[in-house]
């Protein structure tokens, strides 16, 4: 049974005090960040900000910060999270990032989120600031035409300070590794695919965000246990304040309000989608590696059998899988929504 929304001055109260606490501990968590590479002086006051997380993510960086930079943004916030492949030499190198490393636990710094609210806390103040992790590319209705400066300039004059989106996963027809994909490459070129129709959305009772899951990952890992599926609706772009903090991933955001994102009763708000492309064919040695280090997932058992799933080389297609076009496809399927935005 669905249970009801939480409402009232004392849900309320409650949701202020978890906030607080949220923006107490990213204060304590800090200290874990060392400073790499400073460019934080290039910020300017109207620049739009990107902020991630990453852990060996060198075969997919070349390509994630040239899309950006095509979509308008103006300064990179990245967190090295020990990695081992070359990924903090190459981000010191960009002209346009500024990097913080550590070796410290990502499960226990709540999935890298306090270490990029930290950095939202002191860089992030009334910018427009994009979060996403390494294997998500934004897109949204006229992306190809309309940059995020022209976005965020729509969402300003409408008094908008956030922009929601579906995490839409991409995978290739055929067994995972048996793909190929060179970096630097679109990774949509090789995860050419998609589940078009199978999602489901209520009202999360306690945070009263839209609550979407479905999707390929419990198509094929979920199946008996839909309800412990991934979440799917994210939040990853704000109108920043230092009082913000996300509370898992992008997936909910304190305060509630920002929420807003999603119309459940016509076509007013416009939307987009993360493409995600985590099923690149590294995602088996990946997996294999998290099996070792289980620091991206809090369920251990569940998640174990998910990681050693896709260590064995599945084959995601089915018969109901539709290839990826473009945004205009995602607008037909319901999957975004223009909105009022064109």
């Amino acid at each position: 049974m669905l249970s009801l929304p939480k409402t009232g001055l004392w849900h309320a109260y409650r949701l202020r005090w978890k906030r607080r606490r949220f923006l107490f501990r990213i204060w304590r968590k800090r200290k874990e960040l060392s400073l790499s590479t400073d460019r934080t002086a290039q910020i300017s006051p109207d620049a739009i900000l990107a902020f991630s997380t990453v852990r060996n993510e060198i075969v997919r960086l070349p390509h994630f910060l040239a899309y950006y930079r095509k979509l308008g943004i103006n300064h990179f916030l990245f967190v090295d999270n020990g990695s081992d492949d070359g990924t903090a030499a190459f981000l010191a190198e960009q002209p346009d990032v500024s990097l913080w490393t550590t070796t410290h636990s990502y499960r226990l710094s709540r999935f890298g989120m306090d270490w990029l609210g930290w950095l939202q806390w002191q860089y992030g103040n009334k910018h427009w600031c994009l979060t996403v992790d390494a294997d998500e590319l934004l897109t949204y209705p006229e992306c190809e035409n309309r940059d995020l400066r022209a976005l965020t300039s729509w969402l300003d004059e409408r008094g908008e300070a956030s922009f929601g989106a579906l995490l839409l996963e991409l995978y290739p027809k055929g067994p995972l590794q048996s793909a190929t994909y060179v970096p630097g490459d679109d990774p949509t070129k090789t995860l050419g695919w998609f589940d078009p129709d199978n999602y489901r959305n209520q009202v999360h009772p306690y945070y009263h965000n839209l609550w979407i899951q479905g999707g390929v990952r419990e198509r094929v890992f979920f199946a008996n246990e839909p309800a412990r599926a991934p979440t799917l609706n994210k939040t990853p772009l704000v109108r920043w304040s230092w009082r913000y903090v996300y509370v898992s991933s992008t997936h909910q955001i304190l305060p509630t309000r920002l929420h807003d994102v999603f119309d459940l009763e016509g076509d007013s708000k416009v939307s987009g989608a993360l493409l995600h492309t985590k099923f690149l064919p590294i995602v088996g040695a990946k997996s294999a590696e998290e099996l070792t280090r289980g620091q991206h997932f809090q369920n251990t058992a569940l998640y174990q059998d998910y990681h050693r799933r896709l260590t064995e080389n599945p084959d995601l297609w089915h018969e109901g899988s539709c290839r990826y076009e473009g945004p205009a496809q995602l607008v037909e399927l319901g999957l975004m929504s223009k909105g009022r935005w064109v």
